[in-house]
């Protein structure tokens, strides 16, 4: 049974800094983080291998947030710098434990079998 844990919203002023984490219990191949701000529909930020560590980025984060893991703690972590308001959100963390081809991007929720519980992120002066 696969589980996943977030942790780290908060409120941040426009140009800050956050950190998310989500920590994986179970077998999964591929971790991405989704945002659903109010109204809207849940949209992909990144994802990353478990094994090889690719990273793939939503355009509208590129530059400004990193995905990353850590395998011995099977820890994900979202590094968001450079806040903008436009990315004040729910953050979901997402896993995909189905056959994986790593040469192609999974961005949609229907790619990935198991959420977490969310955690609000503010950005706000």
């Amino acid at each position: 049974q696969v589980q996943l844990v977030e942790s780290g919203g908060g409120l941040v002023q426009p140009g800050g800094s956050l950190r998310l984490s989500c920590a994986a219990s179970g077998r999964t191949f591929l971790m991405g983080w989704f945002r659903q701000a109010p109204g809207k529909e849940r949209e992909f930020v990144a994802s990353i291998s478990w094994s090889a560590g690719n990273t793939y980025y939503a355009d509208s984060v590129k530059g400004r947030f990193t995905i990353s893991r850590d395998n011995a703690k099977k820890t994900a972590y979202l590094q968001m710098n450079s806040l903008k308001p436009e990315d004040t959100a729910v953050y979901y963390c997402a896993a995909r434990s189905r056959f994986t081809n790593y040469s192609r991007t999974y961005y949609t929720p229907n790619d990935y079998d198991h959420w977490g519980q969310g955690t609000q992120v503010t950005v706000s002066s």
